[in-house]
């Protein structure tokens, strides 16, 4: 975390930026609540996703047994005019991150122009030659992105990393506003609240929009590997609310280029898949030929524009962390403007100069793996041990390639229920963009991840990190004049949020 003091988004900081005042009545709230009703409450809370089944698996550890994900009663807010901010600069980066796609697996002019270092591509494991010249239907390569952000004061956010694969959390999104609504209706009294539970709706929507030209009615289904895998929930959870069929690879077959998918009543042409299997398991014809997750000859019938794969195969190229490193030049190169959300300072190591910085500071920084994810294969180097640090100076010699280094950040921190009462604790953000033929939308709302250990920046989920509901204000007006919080009534509250219009208000919002 380094020696700055973190600025904490609803209590500010001592000798610091101030509390935003427009938060006063939820400061309020905390103090008013005792001890004893925010842990009634999130033990509530915690009992539902038991009996839900909403878990998560933290691999690596002896006991990596599902478990329900942490969650956190103190939630985290965004005003109005932040929303609007950020939503601008997640629509211009997700419609870059769709051009630089379609260009690498294209023309690849990015290259041609000397933009980016030609083998940044072609060395890069995560760049698929089996799809260059492949065009997916109506040229959308990113679908569903979750764009991690991080924030260290009160106007200072910043892209920690892009995820373009296969980007999990929203389910616990939606379920952490369930809790929220039925434990804390206060609060949703208080504050006008954007809504979140439309994201099945819209994820359906975008995923008829692209589905292949002359398709009246699409079937769509969620492609999953199976019950083991960590996000299996969520899988599960996005198929029924959206109401399509949840299939595994033994439940379709490809049959001259076209996808069908095994039923009771016979088989069913497939024209959308959602998938949440890895590109190296997708098609044992085309990636890894033991893979028992993936459907053979499924790319045959995508080369074919039979079927429509959200996201696309591919993609992992543009949430590599070497690639991320050069966003800010890709979004000034496809947008021709300067970008809205700024990256994190970032050391290549795959530069001389940059290594030779890395391997000199390797005490103060995070140190990441350019294809690593959910917090493994990272140096945090101020809480590091010295073997840790040695092994990644050793590591970091030998390939050094295959990692970047970024700044401690002192991330920003959001009151959170400890064993020891009320404390700041890190966060990050993960908001969902979703991409059809039509457009570009932002949900009013995320992924809030909080480091549950006192001074941990790592927030992972996997990593036995925690999460909260994440307010979107649809106005700044904070506490209405001359009310208090236990005295505001309950009220209509109409209006949409300035993301793309996306959702209702939080007072329309629970699901049958």
């Amino acid at each position: 975390m380094g020696k700055r003091q973190a600025f904490d988004e609803i209590m500010g900081t001592a000798g610091g930026p101030p509390p935003r005042a427009e938060l006063t009545a939820l400061g309020q709230w905390l103090e008013r609540t005792p001890d004893h009703e925010l842990r009634r409450r999130q033990q509530s809370a915690e009992a539902t996703f038991r009996q839900l089944g909403i878990t998560f698996a933290v691999y690596g550890e002896s006991d990596a047994a599902e478990r329900i994900i942490p969650f956190d009663i103190v939630p985290r807010v965004f005003l109005a005019d932040e929303w609007t901010r950020l939503s601008e600069g997640l629509v211009q980066r997700v419609e870059a991150i769709n051009a630089f796609l379609n260009d690498i697996y294209g023309e690849r002019r990015i290259l041609k122009e000397g933009v980016l270092p030609p083998d940044l591509i072609f060395g890069n494991a995560q760049f698929r030659p089996e799809i260059a010249g492949m065009r997916p239907p109506h040229d959308v390569w990113a679908h569903i992105c979750g764009i991690d952000l991080v924030r260290t004061g009160p106007d200072d956010f910043f892209v920690l990393e892009d995820n373009a694969r296969t980007p999990s959390g929203v389910s616990y999104m939606l379920e952490n506003r369930e809790a929220m609504l039925r434990l804390c209706p206060e609060l949703f009294r208080q504050f006008r609240v954007a809504a979140v539970d439309s994201y099945p709706d819209k994820l359906l929507q975008t995923m008829k929009s692209v589905a292949p030209h002359g398709v009246g009615n699409p079937v769509c289904v969620v492609l999953t590997p199976g019950h083991y895998n960590s996000a299996y929930y969520e899988h599960s959870f996005l198929a029924d609310s959206m109401g399509v069929e949840l299939v595994e690879a033994a439940d379709l077959v490809v049959d001259d280029d076209i996808v069908w998918m095994r039923t009771i009543a016979g088989r069913v042409k497939v024209d959308v898949i959602y998938r949440r299997v890895d590109d190296d398991y997708l098609d044992p014809l085309v990636f890894r030929p033991d893979s028992m997750l993936g459907v053979p000859g499924l790319i045959a019938a995508y080369a074919a524009g039979n079927v429509a794969i959200l996201n696309a195969p591919g993609n992992g190229i543009a949430d590599d962390k070497a690639i991320y490193s050069y966003m800010p030049e890709i979004v000034r190169f496809y947008s021709g403007s300067e970008p809205k959300l700024p990256n994190v300072e970032t050391w290549r190591c795959r530069e001389p100069e940059a290594l030779r910085y890395t391997l000199d500071h390797l005490d103060e920084l995070v140190v990441k793996l350019v294809d690593g994810s959910g917090g493994y294969g990272m140096l945090v180097g101020p809480t590091a041990s010295r073997a840790e640090i040695e092994a990644f100076r050793a590591a970091l010699i030998a390939q050094p390639e295959r990692y970047i280094a970024q700044p401690t950040l002192a991330l920003s921190t959001v009151p959170t229920l400890a064993d020891s009462g009320l404390a700041p604790r890190h966060v990050d953000f993960r908001p969902f963009v979703l991409t059809g033929s039509k457009g570009v939308q932002v949900v009013p709302g995320g992924l809030t991840r909080v480091a549950l250990r006192e001074g941990s920046l790592v927030v992972n989920s996997s990593q036995g990190g925690g999460t909260k509901d994440s307010f979107v204000l649809m106005d700044d007006a904070g506490m209405r004049q001359g009310q208090t919080l236990e005295g505001v009534q309950e009220q209509t509250m109409g209006g949409m949020t300035q993301s793309q219009g996306l959702g209702q208000t939080a007072g329309q919002e629970r699901r049958s």
